[in-house]
């Protein structure tokens, strides 16, 4: 019997993810205070933020599987999440058009029935194309990037202002689907083990 896959997420577009992959996830919202970690730098943090996200969630499951995930996106040296308000994404993008980000996605899956944690994180270099003023802030009126990490959603409007991907795409939008094979795989299951059919 397969275990309960459960995503320790609130976000719309990683379950969405996972359903597209044929996953059906029980989503348990962790509301882990990211502000409370700190790290020396992206890749650490984006780990320990993804593991304590689904460890916040874990001791609610006996037989599951927990996915705990967090992204960062790193330009000129800079780190960023979610901006916190309109003048802060529009003084982001004014930062970050025509540049070049890495965006970074932790992921932590927690195997209840085995006792195991695995940690991976993906990075995806994103091509910003360098758009002006009055787009950026017709963006930024959507709301849209309040809502992600690096002030931009790749399934969303913010697709139109990216020009290229070196790396994974599911990445950037918050779940690298490679990844979470490789995970999978490396506890004993297989992608049969939980395909909707």
């Amino acid at each position: 019997m397969r275990p309960t896959f459960v995503l320790a997420s609130a976000s719309p577009a990683r379950k969405r993810l996972l359903e597209m992959a044929g996953i059906a996830p029980l989503v348990a919202v962790s509301h882990f205070d990211e502000s409370s970690l700190t790290a020396d730098n992206t890749v650490a943090l984006v780990e320990a933020l993804a593991k304590a996200k689904a460890e916040t969630v874990a001791s609610k499951f006996a037989d599951a599987l927990i996915l705990g995930c967090d992204s960062l996106l790193l330009v000129n040296g800079q780190t960023y999440g979610k901006p916190e308000s309109p003048a802060v994404a529009i003084a982001r993008w004014q930062t970050m058009r025509g540049q070049v980000g890495e965006l970074y996605t932790g992921h932590a899956l927690i195997d209840r029935t085995q006792n195991r944690c695995l940690c991976q994180t993906g990075l995806t270099k994103v091509h910003f194309a360098d758009v002006d003023d009055d787009t950026i802030q017709a963006y930024v009126d959507s709301g849209e990037p309040l809502q992600c990490a690096g002030a931009f959603a790749l399934e969303g409007k913010g697709g139109m202002l990216i020009n290229k991907l070196d790396g994974c795409s599911s990445n950037v939008i918050g779940l690298s689907l490679p990844i979470l094979r490789s995970l999978l795989q490396r506890l004993g299951y297989s992608l049969a083990d939980f395909w909707q059919s």
